[in-house]
């Protein structure tokens, strides 16, 4: 979970890291009252989560309350790279002496943790990285020795620091990589890390990317998602402990038991699409391996509630639930939904191997739903049921 830039902020003071004060609005006339707390000036900067706010027109420097008002009005409402501003922040000016970068992030290359550092802040570090990439230095991070302060002095000498902001950057490390561990981040980046007027050191602007693996460790975080943005039929999937995720364009929805296995299906399903009208798959959900009658019908309800979808492709694979467990599971399911009154009305594509998988196909031959229809291979699966959705 990507997080916007005040929760970032939020984050960084909670573990001590220096930031500026700041509020988030989504009215302009709120900035008047806003500006005067934070001392009569203030920067208005777009919420959004994506990068090139400024060169896009969604930072801007408010002289007084007055002139705050006019520019929370004119970056609310903004597009920026296809977001739509819905709240600003409005932040307490800082005389800027230098920027610098630093971040912490997942290196899963080299299945360890990374620190970045830069005495060039301020701008795309993508750019920093293609240009000038001795000015940007890389040190990996051991997960369990962390950063101490001599591993962060290490980072501060490797990217050449200034001397007299070196312990103040080394102690900003620390609570960073602090930040890092106790919120489960996959990501920690401070651009630009600044020096001010007065010399000191302080996190202008951050952004933070949280594990979503670890939300059951983390219940403060559910908090801090955007649920303006969410997709509808992602947050229902999600109330019902489905892992579920929406696609774009497609019009097959698939559904299958073991994640390899659905990626498998996804791709098995788009090649079959090339030769009946593009079709594509429309999502990504994993019932794991206690595929009931319960999880089976909430997996359908949300797969069928998605207009998108045409036809929905049900590939298992039985190992430790077996396939006959999943066969009464989809008749259930279908049953539980036609009781519920939901319409069902999209052709079912049903590919079952494995564990007991002759009597599975056996209960959905039985059960003979006019819906329903029993392939034995994979590829011959995906291929009818793009050959149901094209149609």
């Amino acid at each position: 979970m990507d997080l916007f830039e005040y929760q970032a902020r939020d984050l960084f003071a909670k573990h001590g890291v220096p930031v500026l004060a700041g509020e988030v609005i989504d009215t302009p006339e709120a900035a008047r009252e806003v500006t005067e707390r934070l001392g009569g000036r203030a920067v208005v900067k777009a919420q959004v989560k994506t990068g090139g706010r400024g060169k896009a027109g969604g930072v801007k420097l408010a002289s007084d309350p007055a002139d705050a008002v006019e520019k929370a009005g004119a970056i609310l409402g903004m597009d920026i790279k296809g977001h739509t501003v819905h709240r600003v922040m409005l932040a307490q000016t800082a005389d800027i002496a230098d920027e610098y970068y630093v971040s912490f992030l997942l290196d899963r290359t080299n299945r360890t943790f990374l620190a970045m550092a830069s005495v060039e802040g301020g701008m795309d570090i993508e750019e920093v990285a293609a240009t000038k990439p001795e000015a940007l230095a890389r040190i990996p991070v051991d997960a369990v020795d962390g950063v101490s302060a001599e591993k962060a002095r290490e980072i501060v000498a490797a990217a050449r620091f200034p001397a007299e902001v070196a312990e103040q950057v080394a102690d900003v490390l620390v609570k960073l990589w602090g930040v890092f561990v106790n919120e489960d981040a996959l990501l920690v980046e401070v651009n630009p890390l600044v020096k001010t007027g007065d010399g000191r050191i302080i996190a202008l602007d951050g952004k933070v990317s949280l594990d979503g693996n670890a939300e059951f460790r983390q219940p403060d975080h559910a908090a801090l998602e955007d649920r303006d943005a969410a997709n509808p039929l992602e947050a229902a999937a999600k109330e019902r402990g489905l892992n579920y995720v929406k696609l774009d364009d497609g019009n097959v929805g698939i559904i299958g038991n073991g994640a390899g296995l659905v990626m498998s299906t996804l791709d098995v399903v788009a090649y079959a699409g090339e030769k009946h009208g593009g079709a594509k798959p429309a999502n990504f959900l994993d019932i794991g391996g206690g595929a009931s009658a319960e999880v089976m019908a909430n997996g359908l309800e949300i797969i069928l509630g998605d207009p998108d979808v045409k036809s929905v492709f049900v590939n298992v694979f039985g190992g430790i639930t077996a396939c006959d467990a999943v066969a009464n599971g989809i008749v259930q399911a279908l049953e539980l939904l036609r009781e519920k009154g939901e319409d069902v009305n999209k052709p079912l594509v049903v590919r079952l191997d494995g564990n007991n998988a002759e009597l599975g196909r056996k209960i959905l031959t039985d059960a003979n739903h006019p819906l329903v229809e029993q392939v034995d291979t994979m590829d011959g699966a995906a291929d009818r049921a793009a050959e149901l959705a094209a149609k």
